[in-house]
C-alpha cells in the first residue's frame, strides 16, 4: 500500500514543488491520508523557495507554493517513500543511479499517470516559460495517480 509519495525534478523549484502542492490538494479533497514531499536531483537551490514565476502561475490556479523549500534527493528517500515520481527521463535516470542494491521502491514518471498526455515528460517551465502548461499536465497526472491509489490494487512496481 502506498502511504508516501515523493515528487522529483531537477532543482525542486518548479515542477516537483508544484506536483507536491497539486497532489496534496487532490489527496486532501479525496480524504486520502498520505505523506507527500518533493525534492530535486541537483543541489543548486537547496533551501530556496519555488521559482517566483512558477509560484505566481500556481497561485493563479489555486495552489500555494510559498511555504515549500527546495531540498536534494538522497538515498534515504528510497527508504522513506513508498513511491517516487520523476518529472522527466533525466530525473528518473539520476534517481535510479542512486538506487541502493536490493531496494525495490517504485520510481515512475509523472506522466505515466496521465495516459492522454501527448508527451512523456513534464516540460521544465524554468526553461520553456510555459508554467500553466506544466501545471495542467501535473494536474492531469495527479488525478490519474489519485485514481490508482484509490484502487484496491495498488501494485506500482519498480
Amino acid at each position: 500500500m502506498v502511504r508516501s509519495v515523493l515528487f522529483v525534478c531537477l532543482g525542486n523549484i518548479c515542477r516537483s514543488p508544484t506536483a507536491e502542492a497539486v497532489f496534496r490538494t487532490a489527496a486532501s479533497s479525496a480524504n486520502l491520508d498520505i505523506q507527500i514531499d518533493s525534492a530535486g536531483t541537483s543541489d543548486w537551490h537547496i533551501g530556496d523557495p519555488p521559482y517566483g514565476p512558477m509560484q505566481r502561475a500556481a497561485k493563479g490556479l489555486g495552489y500555494d507554493l510559498s511555504d515549500l523549500r527546495a531540498r536534494q534527493f538522497s538515498v534515504s528517500d528510497f527508504y522513506n517513500f513508498d513511491l517516487i515520481i520523476a518529472m522527466d527521463e533525466s530525473n528518473l535516470s539520476n534517481i535510479e543511479a542512486l538506487r541502493p542494491s536490493g531496494v525495490h521502491t517504485p520510481v515512475k514518471k509523472m506522466l505515466d499517470f496521465a495516459p492522454d498526455a501527448e508527451e512523456s515528460d513534464v516540460p521544465d517551465p524554468y526553461y520553456t516559460r510555459e508554467y500553466e502548461r506544466s501545471i495542467h499536465l501535473i494536474e492531469a497526472a495527479s488525478e490519474g495517480l489519485l485514481g490508482k491509489l484509490h484502487c484496491r490494487d495498488q501494485r506500482l512496481t519498480a
